[in-house]
C-alpha cells in the first residue's frame, strides 16, 4: 500500500498530467465522502431519539457531502 506521501509527490510529479492529478484528486475526496456518510448512518443508529440541534448538524453534514459529491460529478 502506498503511503499518502509519496501518493501527493506523485500526484505532482511533471508526467503526470492535470487529467490524472484530477482523477486523483476526487478519487480520494470520494473516499473521505464515503468515510463520513458512514460515520454520519453510524451516529444516526446510536442516537436514535436525537435532539433537534443534534438533527440539525447530521443533516447539514449530510447535505454538505451531498453537494460535494455533486461538484465532483459535474467535473465528469
Amino acid at each position: 500500500m502506498k503511503s499518502p506521501a509519496k501518493d501527493k509527490t506523485k500526484a505532482n510529479s511533471p508526467g503526470k498530467t492535470s487529467d490524472d492529478t484530477l482523477r486523483t484528486l476526487k478519487h480520494d475526496i470520494n473516499n473521505q465522502l464515503s468515510n463520513i456518510l458512514l460515520a454520519l448512518e453510524q451516529l444516526r443508529y446510536e442516537i436514535p431519539d436525537a435532539s433537534e440541534d443534534c438533527t440539525f448538524y447530521l443533516e447539514s453534514i449530510s447535505l454538505s457531502t451531498k453537494k460535494i459529491n455533486a461538484l465532483l460529478k459535474e467535473t465528469e
